[in-house]
Parts: structure tokens; C-alpha cells; sequence
């Protein structure tokens, strides 16, 4: 068995992971990324990732300084505006409409948005630019051991790391995180969610628009035009038995369940993607670090996608780490330092997943009476100019 000695091992090769590799790379960190499957990175290829990131506006400041920004810019579309939409009537029509225009907080829109196939396509090239940073695709994880000194992770290739800190990055089931036997919170909601693609006639002017009725918003995220043709993202989050019925759907059945669905608010929808689904779930890790392991990402969080929060609460993760390894990095991966973070990130990790969870269960509602009381309260609070703004500034997690 060969050892490897790094600073850093980084189990996921997801978005998450490869941009905690070039976070840690572009410090001077020597680096390994692992992860057990290939990289998709083209958007019609089987198992490539339909799904889409917005990138708000502490996370591109992130990317940015990672040097990272200026590759993924071409292919970002703007998120101006953040509309939400109650459409939970008897009949599906806009019965509440309300906006959040960026321009109200800051000189700049609230956040990018990017195909995620495209994203690890962009994040992979640029590691191979960094001397310090390796990628490994189609190893995994299969042991940990740490003491106070280093870690050590076994490899499927037979290879051994020794490090002074592991970065869990590899998702909801994370190897990394039950091989140090760190327990989670997980609440199902019996949902999924359908994600794929679709042009309009009418322009997005990039306002992504957040539809509510019973079984999880209707999201439409504006994306660069496709085929001459305005283009949006979607996600729908419907009750797992509906979505799975939706996505097993003729091509014109289907779009005209979502044409209904959107309320038509864009014009005619037209499917230019396949559909994927995934299941939706909170989570989150009761602790964020181990000896010598961070989480970060859906090893440590996980939210339903609402309100674009999931990546961006990651980046967080990963600044707060970053920023304390550079503060002391010949502490890197100790006690101290992982119990910094620990304490930095839990309560605004909590709080999000804690009021993610209570808007979901607010859009899943079918009973009218409730839908109704959700119409209400929508009007009275986000039509309060002060309130609105303060929702704005939490979102991007800005301080009021």
C-alpha cells in the first residue's frame, strides 16, 4: 500500500468538493480530491447533472477570489429580481404576486446562475492549471483513521493519504462522515423534485420566479438563451408519487401539465432537456467536524431548494474553514480550529435548514383552507417594505 502525505484530502468531486479544492489549492494547499465516479460534464450525456446553482453574492465574491470567477462569468445568467407567486386558487392562476428587486440592497443582482454539468466541466479545467491540486476520478473512500496528529484515508486504488485534514464533501450518504461515526437529523417530506430545461417565448429578464400551489414550488431560474430562444431551469417539487408519475409522462402530456403548472406566466414551455428527479430531504450533521474531518456541504446541511441556499450556505462552510486554516496553517486540521468552526457555522446552519424546512411545508400544503392562509400571509408580510428588505439581506446573508 502506497502513502501519500498532503495536507489535504477532499472526498466528493461534486461542485462542492471541486470548488473546495481550488479554494484550498489556490491558498497553497497541497490538495487530493477524490470521488468514485467519473465527472459528467456534458449536458446530453447520461447521468449528467440538469440541476442548476445560483451563486449569490458572498459566494461569487468567493469564486472571485479564488480566481475562479472570471472562467464561469461567461456562462452565468444574472438573478436580478426573486418573484414568488402564489397560484394555490381552485382554479392555477397568480392570485398574489410579489418581487424582490436587488436594486433595493446592493448594486449588484442577487446571484448567477449555472448549469451544474457545466459547472464541474469549468472547475476541472481549472484545477489542471494548479500544481498543487489533483483530482482523482473513480477512486473512493474505504477507511479513516485519525489521531491527533493525521489523518489517514484508505483509497479503492489500493493508495493511503496521510493528511492533516479531511474535508467531507461527498454528499448526503458522506463514507467520510459515518466513518467517523457522526450522526445526523434527517426529515423526509415524502417530496421529489423533477429538474430539467425548458425555452419560452417571453423573456425571463431575469427575474426567477418561485411558483407556489400544493406539493412544492414551481421555480423557474433564468439561464443564458438557448438556440436563439429565451431559457429557464426548472425545479418542481411535487408529492413523491406525482413527481414520479410527471416524469414517466409523454414529452406532450408532460408539457402540458407544466405549462398548466407555470401558470403559462412565461408563454408555451417547451421541454429541451430529458427530466431528472431527486428526493427531497433536510438533514443536517449533529456536529461539523471529527478529529482531523471537517463537513462541509450535503455531508454537513442538506435543504430542499428553495430560495438558492443550498451551495451558497457551502461556500460558507468552506470560507470559514479557509479562513481559519490561513489565519494559523500550521494548525491546520486540529482540535482548536475544527471546533472554531464548528461553532461559527452551527447556528446559521441550523436557522436555514430550520426556516428552508417551515417554507416547504408552507408550499406543500393542498388543503384550500390552508392554501388560502398562505395567499394571506404572503399579501401581509413580504408587502411590508422593511420586512422585505430584511428578507432580502438574510437570503444573501448579509447583515442588515
Amino acid at each position: 500500500m502506497a502513502d501519500t502525505q498532503i495536507d489535504i484530502l477532499i472526498a466528493g468531486g461534486g461542485v462542492a468538493g471541486l470548488t473546495a479544492a481550488i479554494l484550498f489549492g489556490n491558498a497553497g494547499f497541497s490538495v487530493i480530491c477524490v470521488d468514485p465516479a467519473p465527472p459528467v460534464t456534458e449536458r446530453n450525456a447520461q447521468g449528467s447533472d440538469l440541476r442548476t446553482t445560483a451563486f449569490l453574492q458572498p459566494a461569487q465574491q468567493t469564486l472571485e477570489d479564488a480566481g475562479l470567477w472570471a472562467r464561469l462569468a461567461p456562462f452565468a445568467a444574472d438573478l436580478q429580481i426573486m418573484r414568488i407567486v402564489d397560484a394555490g386558487g381552485v382554479e392555477p392562476a397568480p392570485r398574489v404576486i410579489k418581487e424582490f428587486d436587488a436594486s433595493d440592497i446592493s448594486d449588484l443582482p442577487f446571484g448567477w446562475n449555472l448549469p451544474n454539468w457545466l459547472l464541474r466541466r469549468e472547475m476541472l479545467t481549472h484545477i489542471d492549471g494548479l500544481s498543487n491540486v489533483t483530482f482523482q476520478p473513480g477512486v473512493g473512500v474505504t477507511s479513516l483513521f485519525t489521531r491527533t496528529s493525521e489523518a489517514r484515508v484508505g483509497l479503492t486504488n489500493g493508495n493511503r493519504i496521510r493528511c492533516q485534514l479531511a474535508i467531507a464533501a461527498d454528499g448526503r450518504n458522506s463514507t467520510l462522515r459515518q466513518a467517523a461515526g457522526i450522526d445526523v437529523k434527517t426529515t423526509r417530506y415524502g417530496q421529489k423534485a423533477l429538474a430539467f430545461t425548458v425555452t419560452h417565448p417571453t423573456p425571463h429578464e431575469h427575474v426567477s420566479t418561485e411558483i407556489h400551489r400544493s406539493g412544492g414550488p414551481f421555480t423557474l431560474v433564468p439561464l443564458p438563451d438557448f438556440e436563439g430562444l429565451p431559457c429557464s431551469a426548472i425545479v418542481w417539487m411535487e408529492d413523491g408519487a406525482e413527481a414520479q408519475r410527471l416524469a414517466a409522462l409523454p414529452e406532450a402530456e408532460f408539457e402540458a401539465a407544466m405549462n398548466e403548472r407555470s401558470c403559462l406566466l412565461y408563454g408555451p414551455l417547451k421541454l429541451v432537456s430529458r427530466r431528472t428527479v431527486w428526493p427531497i430531504i433536510s438533514q443536517q450533521a449533529k456536529s461539523l467536524c471529527g478529529e482531523r474531518l471537517a463537513l462541509v456541504a450535503e455531508a454537513a446541511h442538506v435543504v430542499p431548494p428553495i430560495g438558492a441556499q443550498g451551495l451558497n450556505m457551502s461556500l460558507a462552510d468552506m470560507r470559514a474553514l479557509l479562513d481559519l486554516a490561513q489565519a494559523a496553517p500550521d494548525c491546520l486540521g486540529d482540535a482548536q480550529m475544527l471546533e472554531q468552526y464548528h461553532r461559527q457555522r452551527h447556528t446559521d446552519i441550523a436557522t436555514r435548514v430550520a426556516g428552508i424546512d417551515l417554507l416547504n411545508r408552507a408550499s406543500q400544503m393542498h388543503a384550500q383552507p390552508l392554501r388560502d392562509l398562505r395567499a394571506m400571509g404572503l399579501n401581509a408580510i413580504y408587502g411590508m417594505a422593511p420586512v422585505r428588505k430584511a428578507l432580502m439581506q438574510m437570503g444573501l446573508g448579509m447583515r442588515g
